[in-house]
């Protein structure tokens, strides 16, 4: 108790330099926290990918359309339980620059793709409505929420990949099973896109982006995905299937460049961390060192000495800490709020939360060690004529 009294006077004799110091720290652990929810958050699709899904595109790009006669051929295949497909729509809504507009438009096949992706759930009476009305859409409820779409609003978006002026109706709403699950899309039938086609770009009718398929067993995919692919092997069309968790994976490595920097940064901070902290307890150390000499001549053990720069070393970290903590919640949600659609989960994880925790108390270690080294080894001599 008595060393604890010691450790909050003398983290109290420079208040202002105090405060800058658990500040500067805190400021440190709220970027690092948010630079880590970035990070996390552009691995979230991976991470929600389903044990037993794969999906099959086109072997040369994803750009490049698959015909809709392979869904058949592969739902035969042993092991593929149910299939779908899905084809990426693009388009305009509203102001495209602003980010909130964006969000992926999929058309699909109305009768089987939520069957492939129950983490989506939409009321039975929703769906009997979706699927009975060919321009009719379902939307996720986060970007119900963000854009105050309601059942019976009309979305108009124009067309770039599949030029021309279209019109959804929202008919469902969709949530997630659980809160990995993305709701931040709008679904619709891949019908209504097909025949719009076939009238005006009848070369393009009877094209899907790529096949959703799920097996019975995990362990049969590299079997399955061996046998799908190599049915069209020779033909115009050939195929890549791999499993969800590989493909989500695949768009995540296009932008490693950018999350290697994001983890790159967050390393610098744990340096600023430290430097921080460490020219704070080197200066009030150095202070004391009389006083530490004083103290030992009393009598007090060189754990006494330890504990009063360690301690005031680990306070100052941990203060830094909690108020990074408590700042990065705000900035995280407001961040969310202004790129809703971009990260559609982006919330901070609790592994996170730990490792900001132990950076902070590392950081708080480590800058104590050689003021508590050169404390023990000074003798009291020395310290006394020592002039901090």
């Amino acid at each position: 108790m008595f060393v604890l009294k010691l450790i909050l006077k003398n983290a109290g004799r420079h208040k202002l330099r105090t405060a800058l110091t658990i500040l500067g720290i805190a400021i440190a652990v709220m970027s690092f926290v948010f630079l880590r929810t970035i990070v996390t958050a552009w691995s979230y699709g991976v991470e929600a990918s389903a044990a037993n899904r794969m999906i099959s595109r086109h072997s040369v790009s994803f750009i490049f359309p698959l015909p809709l006669a392979y869904r058949d051929q592969i739902a035969r295949v042993p092991g593929v339980e149910a299939i779908s497909f899905a084809n990426w729509f693009g388009g305009v809504f509203k102001d495209p620059a602003d980010f909130k507009n964006f969000f992926p438009r999929l058309a699909v096949d109305a009768e089987t793709y939520f069957d492939v992706y129950p983490e989506y759930l939409v009321p039975p009476d929703q769906m009997a409505e979706f699927q009975k009305e060919r321009n009719a859409c379902i939307v996720g409820e986060k970007l119900s929420r963000e854009h105050g779409f309601k059942i019976g609003d009309i979305i108009p978006v124009e067309g770039d990949i599949y030029p021309g002026q279209w019109e959804f109706v929202v008919r469902g709403i969709y949530k997630g099973k659980d809160p990995t699950a993305d709701e931040t899309q709008m679904f619709f039938h891949w019908k209504y896109l097909d025949e719009r086609m076939t009238q005006e770009e009848n070369g393009r009718a009877g094209a899907i982006g790529w096949f959703i398929f799920r097996v019975t067993d995990p362990a049969a995919m590299p079997a399955v995905a061996r046998t799908v692919d190599d049915q069209y092997r020779n033909s115009r069309a050939g195929t890549k299937t791999e499993t969800e968790r590989e493909f989500q994976q695949s768009f995540v490595s296009m932008s490693s460049a950018i999350i290697s920097s994001l983890e790159a940064i967050s390393l610098v901070i744990i340096g600023i961390i430290l430097l921080v902290l460490a020219n704070t307890i080197v200066m009030s150390a150095r202070e004391r060192t009389r006083e530490y000499a004083v103290l030992k001549t009393l009598g007090f053990s060189p754990g006494h000495v330890v504990g009063l720069i360690g301690g005031e070393s680990l306070m100052i970290g941990l203060l830094g800490g909690v108020l990074g903590l408590i700042l990065a919640y705000p900035v995280v949600a407001a961040f969310a709020q202004a790129f809703p659609t971009f990260f559609p989960v982006f919330n901070v994880a609790p592994w996170t939360l730990a490792l900001a925790v132990g950076v902070a108390l590392l950081a708080a270690i480590v800058a104590a060690l050689f003021p508590v080294f050169r404390a023990l080894r000074i003798s009291i001599a020395e310290g006394l004529r020592t002039i901090g």
